[in-house]
């Protein structure tokens, strides 16, 4: 039996609790919410998310990150990535340099351009003179919430630097049908789980626009080749577009309509305005902040990217969405396989 906390108490991160749970470990769930905290350990359910699933008495709840984290063999970060560095900064002196870090986020700071690693590693190594990227793993791949709290068929990828903690993480969380791969591409992952949502963004767009099956295919394949020409770019493997942290979360995340990333992108397209958009959600779709810090990463490395162009100009420059369409479509006629790319 191991020791883990989950910092952050989504519906993402309620779901890895579960599992961890299910697999007989003692688990920690650090919420924001005292009332929350409270109601999950009253009630063995979470009174927001995953609500219809049974929370076992192994998991507790707690809104005091110190003591979520304090012990911890294992540390789970399921926060949105623009919370990542100002949480972790709060529970430096309880983390031990043998305690291993996995991030479940997938997003990207726009002040840095920071993957959720290198947030990590820079507070710990500034603070505590502690590299972590031997015991760091990012996992990723298509998984619903809500299916993996149901225990469905789910498979994912846990990438790290060191072998031995990839599978010290496969075993750990391979419980039921919830089955974990390993690679050794952490750059890859975290920058496909954070790219590929912008691509659902589209996707939802495409389907708010009441645009059909052909549109949406052209979008994923395409939008497969812009996330490839810049994981390369910035140190990732093909190989991992072709894995689940690459092609299947972006099969996922654009076509499956618990995707919140999609929503988004389907509200815009039908003429909601981005902050009803955002207002109506209780959850963080990443996508939005991402974009952002894709299109300028890209820019910066003079890398193309014209779907993420034509999403960012929505989502921040007021660009009508069939406008995008058109610009996407009017775009210089070119080869497919581009051997640069």
């Amino acid at each position: 039996m191991k020791r883990i906390t989950i910092v952050g108490a989504g519906s993402w991160g309620t779901a890895l609790g579960l599992v961890a749970a299910r697999g007989g470990h003692d688990v920690k769930l650090w919420t924001r919410s005292k009332d929350n905290a409270e109601f999950i350990n009253r009630e063995h359910r979470h009174p927001i998310h995953l609500d219809e699933v049974r929370i076992p008495v192994n998991l507790r709840a707690t809104n005091d990150l110190s003591e979520a984290v304090d012990n911890a063999d294992t540390i789970v970060i399921a926060i949105p990535s623009h919370t990542v560095r100002e949480v972790t900064g709060s529970m430096l002196n309880h983390i031990s340099p043998q305690t291993l870090l996995v991030s479940a986020t997938k997003g990207i700071e726009v002040e840095t351009g920071m993957r959720v690693s290198q947030i990590l590693n820079a507070t710990l190594e500034a603070t505590l003179n502690d590299d972590i990227s031997r015991r760091f793993v990012c996992l990723s791949g298509p998984s619903f919430a809500a299916e993996v709290a149901a225990d469905q068929p789910t498979a994912v990828v846990a990438a790290s630097e060191s072998e031995a903690t990839s599978i010290e993480i496969q075993e750990t969380f391979s419980v039921g049908n919830f089955r974990v791969y390993t690679n050794a591409d952490v750059v890859g992952t975290e920058l496909c789980g954070a790219i590929k949502n912008t691509m659902a963004i589209a996707a939802g767009i495409i389907s708010g626009l009441g645009l059909g099956t052909n549109s949406v295919a052209g979008l994923v394949t395409r939008g497969l080749t812009e996330m490839m020409r810049f994981v390369v770019a910035h140190g990732g493997n093909r190989e991992t577009l072709m894995g689940l942290a690459g092609l299947g979360d972006l099969v996922l995340t654009c076509t499956g309509a618990r995707s919140r990333n999609r929503f988004v992108g389907e509200e815009l397209g039908r003429g909601m305005s981005l902050d009803k958009i955002l207002a109506s959600m209780n959850e963080v779709a990443e996508g939005v902040l991402t974009t952002r810090a894709v299109k300028l990463m890209a820019e910066r490395s003079g890398i193309e990217m014209p779907i993420t162009n034509e999403v960012d100009a929505v989502l921040y420059d007021g660009e009508k969405v069939a406008e995008a369409i058109v610009r996407l479509m009017q775009r210089p006629l070119r080869q497919e396989i581009d051997e640069h790319e």
